[in-house]
């Protein structure tokens, strides 16, 4: 059985990925296996020239791995990004909760990260109602029809976490 997902949605500079690293510490505080899947709309590139895995890439290769004691790394090419349950049902079994930053038009439930300072209104509420949204974490109160949670309150939003996707 594929773990349970989550995706934290938000617009650019909402803290998405600073809220994410506090709850995946707390949830590996806490004892639990976590997989984490980071969207990224552009070009990225994880090797740097000069060394051997960028070159074996470089030359050709359409999978390469690179492996030491501790952890692995894999560069794959493909034409067109896979769809997260595609990445979830092949590298993530081995996890109690997968949460992804992005993904804010895919299918997996989310909890959308929402302050003041950054937006006026939500992505998942208001020009449209996106009905995967389970939560939001915001930093000023909102009349919504999900839970509001403390945007700067990481205990609380890991708590969500466990108590609707792990338990």
């Amino acid at each position: 059985m594929p773990p349970k997902c989550l995706s934290f949605v938000a617009k650019s500079g909402t803290g998405k990925t600073t809220l994410l690293e506090q709850v995946v510490a707390e949830l590996k505080r806490r004892g639990y296996r976590v997989g984490v899947v980071k969207h990224d709309a552009h070009r990225f590139d994880i090797d740097h020239p000069g060394k051997d895995s960028y070159r074996l890439t470089a030359a050709g290769a359409d999978t390469m791995i690179i492996s030491s004691p501790e952890k692995l790394a894999m560069v794959k090419r493909h034409a067109a990004s896979p769809p997260v349950e595609e990445l979830v049902a092949a590298y993530f079994q081995d996890v109690d909760i997968v949460l992804t930053e992005g993904y804010k038009s895919g299918p997996l439930p989310k909890l959308e990260l929402h302050r003041r300072e950054r937006s006026e209104g939500l992505l998942c509420r208001g020009a449209s109602h996106d009905p995967t949204l389970v939560a939001v974490a915001s930093d000023e109160p909102l009349d919504l029809d999900v839970p509001l949670l403390d945007l700067n309150d990481p205990q609380q939003v890991t708590d969500f976490v466990v108590d609707n996707f792990i338990r």
